[in-house]
């Protein structure tokens, strides 16, 4: 399976940034923890980081064609009001899984609503960066079943 795992904005300052919501590990330890998952689960995973949601949406738009087959997207702030990058999402047809790594339900009121997550097969929050390899292990799954249903 190709997996595109999506990180907006300052998902790239892990462990500079609000330390005790996101934690100490940086972003080098989470793209070695979702490549070691890649390895266990046989797939091939791309990640993309950007502080701009123009990239952002280029990038899932460019999923349309390239052979991804499930998108992890943790939009940052952009989950907030980024109906831009909702219509993206939802132009797409492959599962995606929204991911955040504090529980965005506890929170700042303005982070209790996600608008991108209406686009999404699911959403995990508040799992810390375990949440990534839960989502990649869910894309996995649902992966299975479409191709169960499929006949494959």
């Amino acid at each position: 399976m190709n997996i595109l795992v999506i990180n907006g904005p300052n998902i790239n300052f892990l462990g500079i940034r609000e330390k005790a919501v996101y934690g100490t590990q940086d972003y080098d330890a989470l793209l070695a923890m979702i490549a070691k998952k890649g390895e266990e689960k046989g797939c091939r995973i791309e990640v993309f980081q950007s502080n701009h949601e123009g990239a952002i949406i280029d990038r899932i738009q460019d999923a349309y064609s390239d052979g991804t087959q499930g998108i992890v997207i943790n939009p940052g702030a952009y989950t907030h009001y980024s109906y831009a990058i909702l219509d993206a999402l939802a132009s797409v047809s492959m599962p995606k899984i929204e991911v955040h790594i504090s529980d965005i339900t506890k929170r700042e009121a303005f982070r209790r609503t996600s608008v991108t997550k209406a686009a999404c097969d699911g959403q995990i929050y508040g799992q810390g960066l375990d949440g990534y390899l839960m989502a990649i292990d869910e894309l996995c799954r649902l992966h299975e079943e479409r191709d169960e249903s499929a006949g494959k």
